[in-house]
C-alpha cells in the first residue's frame, strides 16, 4: 500500500511537472506532497505495529491511516485529471514521462469521445434538458486506475514488461 501511494507521488509530480496551468500544476504538487506525508506515516505505523504485535489501537490507527492514504490518492487523481483537462506540454525523452504523458492523452481522449457522444444524445425531457438516467458516468483516471487492479479481470498486459517497478505498472 506504502509503494502504491509512491507510485501515485511519482506519477502526480511528473503531471504537475508538464501540467500548463500554474494553479492546476501548484494544487497536484499540494496533494501529492500529501499522499507523500501519509504514505510515510503508514510506512511507519506498519513497521511499529510489525514490531510490536497485534493490538487493537494500532490496528486501527494502521485502518485509519490506510483509509487516509485511499482519500489523498483520490485527490491526486482528482488534481491529475484537472491538469490533463487544462493541457500537458511535451514530456521529456524519459521513459516514465512519455508513459504517464501517453496514459492521460488516452485518458483525454476518451473523456472527449464520451462527451461527443453524450452532447449527440438526442433523448430530452419534456423541458428540452437531457435526460441523464440511464447515461454513463464520464470516465475519470481514478475508474481507470482501479481496472488496472491485480485483482480486476481485464488486467490489461503492458507491451514491454520490465523488472523494475514503472508508474503506470502499479494499482492504487
Amino acid at each position: 500500500m506504502v509503494s502504491d501511494g509512491q507510485v501515485v507521488v511519482k506519477f502526480g509530480n511528473i503531471l504537475a511537472k508538464h501540467c500548463l496551468d500554474q494553479r492546476c500544476s501548484t494544487d497536484l504538487l499540494r496533494a501529492t506532497e500529501h499522499t507523500q506525508s501519509i504514505s510515510s506515516q503508514l510506512g511507519i505505523v506498519a513497521r511499529v505495529k510489525a514490531v510490536t504485535g497485534e493490538s487493537k489501537a494500532s490496528s486501527e490507527l494502521l485502518l485509519s491511516n490506510v483509509q487516509n492514504l485511499i482519500q489523498a490518492v483520490q485527490h491526486v487523481l482528482r488534481a491529475a485529471e484537472a491538469a490533463c483537462v487544462k493541457g500537458l506540454g511535451q514530456p521529456s525523452a524519459d521513459p516514465e514521462e512519455e508513459e504517464v504523458a501517453a496514459f492521460c492523452q488516452q485518458w483525454r481522449k476518451n473523456l472527449t469521445q464520451h462527451r461527443a457522444k453524450e452532447a449527440l444524445n438526442s433523448d430530452r425531457d419534456e423541458l428540452g434538458l437531457r435526460k441523464t438516467r440511464g447515461a454513463k458516468a464520464e470516465p475519470t483516471l481514478t475508474s481507470v486506475v482501479q481496472e488496472q487492479t491485480p485483482w480486476s479481470r481485464n488486467i490489461p498486459k503492458h507491451p514491454n514488461p520490465r523488472k523494475e517497478h514503472r508508474v503506470m505498472d502499479r494499482p492504487v
